[in-house]
């Protein structure tokens, strides 16, 4: 996820320098997948780390979902 924030958002709102990792020509998903494909590549894991947490019940699993949820989407 880190690699496509570098991609998507402002300096500003990373707290650091954005864009390094073109700058770099730094091999990431973005640019080995494509941003839409890196998006949907991220997408794919929220859901599987979704599924595997299904066999726990929600007030154990809660913690590591929501992280989850909140580092892909924000």
């Amino acid at each position: 996820m880190n690699d496509i924030l570098d991609v998507m958002k402002t300096s500003t709102e990373l707290g650091k320098t954005g864009g390094k990792d073109l700058a770099s020509d730094k091999m990431t998903y973005p640019k080995l997948l494509g941003l839409p494909n890196a998006r949907k590549f991220t997408q794919t894991l929220v859901q599987k780390e979704k599924d595997e947490l299904a066999e726990f019940d929600d007030a154990r699993a809660a913690p590591l979902y929501n992280l989850a949820r909140y580092i892909a989407h924000w």
